[in-house]
């Protein structure tokens, strides 16, 4: 596998993550009273406190691995010959062939 595909499937990865904590988070966080005038919000069960309290701890340690790899794929891109001026030349005249 090519490493342009490499980084998508790696983005996607991170992207999954990413929302897999949010909304783990989201449903496992406990509730908050937002005004005085409302009731108190009803406990959210959790079924064991020690794994609640390790999930989002987990959840990073994987976001981080997730974003290391990332990082890593990115390092091993080849260089552009030329530097900046020649990619910004080469991007120009891309975009006048497409026009």
């Amino acid at each position: 596998m090519d490493i342009i595909s490499q980084l998508q499937e790696q983005t996607n990865k991170i992207a999954a993550l990413t929302f897999n904590t949010f909304g783990t988070l989201q449903r496992d966080s406990p509730a908050v009273k937002l005004s005085p005038n409302y009731p108190e919000p009803p406990a959210n069960p959790t079924e064991d406190a020690a794994n609640f309290a390790e999930q989002p701890k987990l959840m990073s340690a994987a976001l981080v691995q997730a974003a290391k790899q990332f990082d890593a794929l990115v390092a091993a891109l080849p260089l552009a010959d030329g530097g900046e001026e020649a990619q910004l030349k080469r991007i120009a005249e891309l975009q006048v062939w497409s026009a």
